[in-house]
Order: structure tokens, then C-alpha cells, then sequence
């Protein structure tokens, strides 16, 4: 019942965007962590000065909770699982044509989802 309004909004920003920085710091990947770094230093000098640091830091975690919600809700839909029962003893193939969809086509769902509605095809 909590899934929908409070995990999507928070998967990238806190998850994806947080564990990248633990696991290039962990990992030792100075470089990669290095090119991380300096796009948010670029960021902030550029529109720090012009907007201020506080509605800056707010308009990235807003575009990332909207990205996030984005992704969860394209990449969901059609991973819902169909006709799944424990091991019936399927092919790879088949299988996988029970798990995944084809969300109805339309201009919108088309441009929305990048033609990701098309799972089966992808």
C-alpha cells in the first residue's frame, strides 16, 4: 500500500544516486568518483551564484524524484508478472513471454516510454 507514493520518488536520489557515490568511493575508483565530483562543482559554481545553494540542492532532488518515478512506473508496467506459477518447468523463452507485456499502443505511451511499451519485442 506505501509502494507507489513513497519507494519511486525516493529510488534514484537515495539508492541509485547515493550507492554510486559509496561504491566508486569503496571500490576505489578515484577517477570515475573525480568526474562525479567535478559536474557537481560545475553545477553548483554555475547556477549556485544565480539561485542560490538551498533551491539548487532542491531542484536536483526534485528532477531525481520525478526521474525515479519515471523509471519505476516505464520499467514496471511491463514486468509485472502474468501467469506466474512456482516451476512449471518452461523453456527460457516462454517463460519470459509469461512474464512481461505489451503495454497498448499509442502516440503518447510511444513517446512516454521511448518504445519501451514493446517488452516482449525489447
Amino acid at each position: 500500500e506505501f509502494f507507489f507514493p513513497a519507494l519511486p520518488p525516493l529510488l534514484f536520489p537515495t539508492y541509485f544516486h547515493c550507492h554510486t557515490f559509496y561504491i566508486a568511493y569503496t571500490k576505489k575508483y578515484w577517477v570515475d568518483l573525480a568526474w562525479m565530483l567535478t559536474f557537481y562543482i560545475r553545477f553548483f559554481y554555475t547556477y549556485g551564484s544565480l539561485l542560490g545553494t538551498k533551491i539548487v540542492n532542491s531542484l536536483i532532488w526534485l528532477h531525481r524524484m520525478l526521474e525515479s518515478s519515471w523509471f519505476v512506473w516505464v520499467s514496471q508496467m511491463n514486468h509485472i508478472p502474468m501467469d506466474i506459477d512456482y516451476d512449471k518447468n518452461l523453456d527460457w523463452m516462454s517463460s519470459q513471454l509469461q512474464a512481461t507485456c505489451n503495454v497498448e499502443q499509442s502516440p503518447f505511451n510511444d513517446w512516454f516510454t521511448g518504445h519501451l511499451n514493446f517488452q516482449i519485442e525489447h
